[in-house]
């Protein structure tokens, strides 16, 4: 038996049956109808019941289906902040079979123009306030079909709005295809376990990000497992989320859109989190039973004035995922809470969760770490050989189960390079398993930067650097932040003396997202290479 298993509650299974659902469309189905006129999700105070959004996702639909001839597998870009539309457009998007790619809406033109031109999109349904990224790009991309949010839309509170990007041609109302999609025909094509359902783009550990390619299947399998490790903690039909983190990001898109959705649950959606004063408001108009969120979220509410002073009677599970859990965080939420923050751990390319640290009940040790695998989910601590260690030892943390992506999308040699020859999926993480049977992250094996729970990768940064003539070479590495995490560093060597670190961070601002500009800029006289050219970064983290 797995060392691990002997954590298990008794009443949890190993094992979960994906078969339970044809598609994530029959999950969708059976929710709705068990749960019709409750609330499924709110976005400031208006509320969408079951039954509302089966309505108004199938009349999307029939619209994509019927005048825009969408058809199974076609992909189509969603670059839309957390609300109602994203939740419409993304269940209108599943039910006609499409292939829905998600992009943040703070994306930069360069970085946008990638992605729809690696997934080949020629459709997309973005934010107004998204239009000029996209009009600086639209005429090198196959998109044809705009369809535009508007910030008021479904919410009518006269929210204003910035308007559409002029350059933007023929583009197409989100709230007007709704409306005319009410006297449309959709005819729901046949999904099965192996159809693509997202492409979730992951730098991996290059510089250029590839699409996660995750099927039906690989959805079902992770709501399933989520289902039947959490339901000591979590009750069909009596939840309420709040949903903070982006759903663009692949924790928030499947865990609360998708898995707490499947319970009944009512989810909270917040358009803007980094407004930490609006975000508490909205919980103190709630009784949330449950949150996720990444450590600088946990850390940002904690020091917003009033966040002490909400009721967290009902509040049960506070899941923290997308990066390192810091222990004084997790300590000062229980302290203000009386809840721990319960640590996961995932990627894109597992749909995302692979392991989940749950409290254990009254009088039981809590073991720090990234916890357990969840049912049917195999993980395998190897060397650089590709051989299993002894327990205690570290090494690359391998995972196998029907939550592991198809592959990347048209990328067969980034497949081959991530996956063992015995089927497990290679995470770059170096971890070890506890003599107590709980998982340990000890450390990265990629040079990835986790910055406020989003991938940042040092050949992206050091690449966009390079492209300014004022510079030599550089070198990126992160750095510990206590708001984010980490932070972005760039070691920078300069070709003009002139050159500042405020050239340097304007310049990134111009090519990068936000989350990716560097924090902090340090000019050395030459970058630590290796007898082969390669940059020492451990050596650049000594000079901190």
């Amino acid at each position: 038996m797995k060392p691990w298993l002997k954590n298990y509650p008794a009443n949890i299974s190993h094992e979960i049956e994906t078969n339970r659902y044809g598609s994530v469309i029959e999950l969708f189905e059976e929710t709705s109808q068990a749960f019709q006129d409750k609330t499924a999700y709110s976005s400031f105070e208006t509320t969408l019941s079951f039954n509302q959004l089966d309505t108004l996702s199938t009349n999307f639909a029939a619209y994509l289906q019927n005048r825009l001839l969408i058809k199974k597998a076609d992909r189509i870009a969603l670059m839309c902040p957390n609300g109602l539309p994203f939740v419409v457009a993304m269940w209108g998007i599943i039910k006609c079979g499409a292939v829905q790619v998600n992009v943040n809406p703070l994306y930069t033109p360069r970085e946008l123009k990638h992605q729809l031109n690696d997934a080949l999109v020629d459709s997309i349904v973005i934010f107004s306030g998204s239009t000029p990224i996209l009009a600086e790009i639209i005429e090198q991309s196959p998109v044809k079909n705009v369809i535009i949010v508007k910030a008021d839309d479904l919410l009518d509170k006269g929210l204003p709005d910035g308007g559409i990007d002029q350059r933007l041609q023929a583009t197409m109302s989100f709230t007007d295809i709704l409306h005319a999609g009410q006297s449309m025909l959709f005819k729901q094509p046949l999904i099965g376990h192996s159809d693509l359902i997202f492409l979730q783009y992951t730098g991996g550990t290059t510089g250029q990000p590839k699409g996660a390619m995750l099927t039906h299947e690989n959805i079902i399998a992770n709501v399933l497992q989520f289902q039947q490790f959490t339901k000591n903690h979590l009750h069909y039909g009596n939840e309420l989320v709040i949903t903070a983190i982006p759903m663009y990001h692949i924790f928030a898109l499947v865990v609360n859109g998708i898995s707490f959705f499947s319970l009944g649950a009512g989810n909270v959606l917040i358009a803007n989190p980094r407004d930490m004063p609006s975000f508490v408001k909205s919980w103190s108009k709630q009784k949330i039973t449950a949150i996720t969120g990444v450590n600088s979220l946990y850390n940002g509410l904690l020091h917003t004035s009033g966040f002490d002073l909400l009721d967290f009677s009902m509040l049960k599970l506070s899941l923290g995922g997308g990066s390192a859990v810091q222990q004084a965080v997790s300590d000062k939420w229980q302290m203000v809470t009386g809840k721990r923050i319960e640590e996961g751990y995932g990627l894109s390319e597992t749909s995302p969760v692979l392991t989940l640290n749950l409290h254990r009940g009254e009088g039981k040790q809590y073991i720090t770490g990234i916890g357990v695998p969840l049912p049917s989910t195999d993980i395998s601590i190897r060397d650089d050989q590709g051989k299993e260690v002894s327990d205690g030892e570290e090494g690359e943390l391998c995972a196998k189960g029907p939550q592991v992506m198809a592959g990347y999308w048209n990328n067969p040699e980034a497949t081959a390079q991530t996956m063992t020859a015995d089927g497990y999926f290679k995470t770059g993480d170096i971890a070890q398993l506890d003599e107590f049977g709980y998982f340990h992250i000890v450390d990265r094996k990629k040079d990835m930067v986790l910055v406020s729970g989003f991938n940042v990768y040092p050949n992206e940064i050091e690449a966009e650097i390079a492209k300014m003539p004022e510079t030599l070479e550089c070198a990126c590495i992160g750095v510990a932040d206590q708001s984010t995490g980490e932070a972005v560093k760039v070691f920078v060597v300069k070709s003009t003396p002139e050159l500042t670190t405020a050239d340097v961070i304007a310049f990134c601002r111009a090519g990068l997202a936000g989350y990716k500009v560097p924090k902090q800029i340090q000019f050395i006289d030459e970058i630590p290479k290796s007898s082969v050219g390669k940059v020492l970064r451990r050596t650049l983290r000594d000079y901190n």
